[in-house]
C-alpha cells in the first residue's frame, strides 16, 4: 500500500469536499477511505462542536441546567440509538443495492426506512412528551432539578421526530457513498444550532436550547429531503418509492432492531453510570461528569467518523463480491483510527483542566470534571477500534454480533464492576468513570477475534 504524498491527499480532501462520484469497489482503498472519512469526522465533528457550544451556553444557567441537560441527553441517546438502528440497517441495504449496480433499488429501500422511521417518532415522541418529569426523575434528579427542567425534557424527548430522521437519512446518503451531502444536511442543522442557541436562551432560559435544536435538526431534515427528491447525487427518490413494501420493511426491521438494542445496551450502561454518578456524588459531581462527557463526545466523534465510513466500504464491496478488499478496507481504517485517537488522548491529558475550566467556575464541579475527562481520555485507542470493527460488522448486516459483545461487555462486566466500585470501594463516584475503558478494551479484544473469524463476509441482506 503505497503512501499518498502531501499534494495528492490535498486533492482527495478537495475531491471528498466536492463530495464527486467515486466508485468505492476499486482502486486505491486508502484513497478511498479518506474520500469517505473525511466528510464523515467533519460532519460528525460539527455536531460534537454543536454539544460543546450548547454546554457552554447552558452552563451560565447554573450547575441545574447543566444536570437537567445531561440527564435528558442520556435518555436520548435511547432515540439516538433507535435512530443509529434504523440507520445502520439503511446503510448495509443502500450499500449493498449500490455494490450491485442497483440504485433504483437503494432509493426504494431507503424511502421505506423513511416511512418505519416515521411511525417510530410518532410512538416515541408522544410518550417522552408525556413522561419526562418522570423521567428526569428516574436519572436521580433532585426537585428543583425536575422542576426548573422539565419543559426542556418535554421539548427535547417529545420532538424526537428530527432526531430519527436526520441520522437516518445520512445514513442513506452514506451508504450510497455521497458523504458529502451529509455532511451538509447535518451542518446546516448544526450551524441552525449554534447561531440561535445563544439568542433563544436569552429569551427563553433553558427551554430556549431546546427549542434551537428542534429548530435546527428540522431544517436539516428538510435539507436532506429536498436533495433525495431532487436527485443530484447517486440516488433519486421518487413517489412511487415509498408505497408500502413490507418485504423491505421486514429486511430493514431485521437488521435494524439488534442495532438498536446494541446502541441502547450502550447508551443504557451510560445511563446507569450517569445514575451511580448523581445518586452518590450529587449534584456536583453530576454536573462535573456531563461537562466531561460533553467534551468527551466532541473528542470521539470524529472516530465515529471514520468507523461509518468502514461501514460503506464493507457494504459495497460485500455486494460487488469484492470480499478480500471488504476486508482490507476494515484494516486500514482501524489503523487510521488508532493514530487519530492516541494523538486525541496526549492532548486531552495535558488539556483536560483548561477544557473543563472554560464550562464552569464551580470548583467541586471542576475538579470532578476534570478527573472524570482524563479517566475517559485513557481508552481513546479503544473506542476508535472497536466503533470501527462493531460498525464493519453492521456494514455487512451482521448487526446481532456487535449486539451481543455489547452485552457481554457493558451489561454483564461493566456495570456490575461500576455498582461494585462505587458502593463497596473508596472510589465512590469515580468506580464508574474508571470501568469504561476497561470495558471498551475488552470490547476491542473480542471485535478483533469475531472480525478474524471472517463470517461476516456470508452475510445476505
Amino acid at each position: 500500500m503505497s503512501t499518498p504524498s502531501n499534494a495528492a491527499k490535498l486533492s482527495l480532501v478537495r475531491r471528498a469536499l466536492k463530495g464527486e462520484h467515486h466508485d468505492y469497489t476499486s482502486g486505491s482503498i486508502s484513497d478511498a477511505v479518506i474520500l469517505l472519512a473525511v466528510p464523515m469526522i467533519l460532519e460528525i465533528g460539527l455536531e460534537s462542536v454543536f454539544a460543546v457550544v450548547d454546554m457552554f451556553f447552558v452552563s451560565g444557567l447554573g450547575r441545574n441546567a447543566i444536570a437537567t441537560v445531561g440527564l435528558t441527553e442520556s435518555v436520548i441517546t435511547l432515540v439516538y440509538s433507535i435512530a443509529m438502528g434504523i440507520s445502520i440497517a439503511a446503510t448495509a441495504m443502500v450499500a449493498r443495492r449500490i455494490g450491485e449496480k442497483r440504485p433504483d433499488m437503494a432509493a426504494h429501500v431507503g424511502a421505506q426506512a423513511i416511512l418505519l422511521s416515521v411511525l417510530i417518532s410518532v410512538v416515541l415522541g408522544t410518550v417522552g412528551f408525556t413522561f419526562a418529569p418522570d423521567v428526569l426523575r428516574m436519572m436521580g434528579a433532585e426537585a428543583d432539578v425536575v422542576r426548573e427542567g422539565a419543559p426542556f425534557a418535554r421539548l427535547m424527548l417529545g420532538a424526537c421526530a428530527p432526531i430519527l430522521l436526520l441520522f437516518l437519512i445520512n445514513g442513506i446518503f452514506r451508504g450510497a457513498g455521497d458523504a458529502a451531502m451529509a455532511m451538509k444536511s447535518l451542518w446546516l442543522a448544526s450551524g441552525i444550532n449554534i447561531v440561535l442557541c445563544p439568542i433563544l436562551i436569552h429569551f427563553y432560559g433553558l427551554t430556549g436550547a431546546a427549542l434551537a435544536t428542534v429548530i435546527g435538526r428540522s431544517s436539516g431534515v428538510v435539507y436532506q429531503l429536498y436533495h433525495l427528491f431532487k436527485g443530484d447525487g447517486v440516488l433519486r427518490f421518487e413517489k412511487r418509492h415509498f408505497a408500502f413494501d413490507l418485504p423491505a420493511v421486514q429486511s430493514l426491521v431485521k437488521i435494524a432492531w439488534p442495532a438498536s438494542i446494541q446502541f441502547v445496551v450502550g447508551s443504557g450502561s451510560w445511563i446507569v453510570l450517569n445514575r451511580l454518578i448523581a445518586e452518590t456524588g450529587g449534584t456536583a459531581a453530576s454536573a462535573g461528569s456531563q461537562i466531561a462527557f460533553r467534551n468527551f463526545v466532541f473528542f470521539i466523534l470524529p472516530a465515529w467518523g471514520i468507523s461509518n465510513a468502514v461501514a460503506t466500504l464493507v457494504g459495497q464491496n460485500l455486494g460487488a463480491k469484492q470480499l478480500d478488499r471488504a476486508h482490507e478496507s476494515v484494516v486500514v481504517t482501524a489503523k487510521y483510527s488508532a493514530a487519530l485517537m492516541s494523538a486525541v488522548t496526549i492532548g486531552l491529558l495535558i488539556f483536560a483542566g483548561p477544557l473543563v475550566g472554560i464550562f464552569t467556575h464551580d470548583p467541586a464541579v471542576y475538579a470532578f470534571g476534570v478527573s472524570a475527562l482524563r479517566i475517559l481520555a485513557s481508552g481513546f485507542v479503544f473506542y476508535g477500534v472497536s466503533m470501527v470493527l462493531s460498525q464493519a460488522l453492521n456494514g455487512a448486516g451482521d448487526t446481532k454480533t456487535p449486539t451481543r459483545l455489547n452485552l457481554v461487555c457493558f451489561w454483564l462486566f461493566q456495570i456490575p464492576l461500576a455498582y461494585y466500585l462505587v458502593k463497596h470501594t473508596p472510589l465512590k463516584e469515580t468506580g464508574a468513570l474508571v470501568v469504561i475503558p476497561l470495558a471498551h478494551a475488552g470490547l476491542t479484544a473480542l471485535a478483533w477475534l469475531v472480525f478474524r473469524a471472517g463470517k461476516w463476509r456470508e452475510i445476505k441482506v
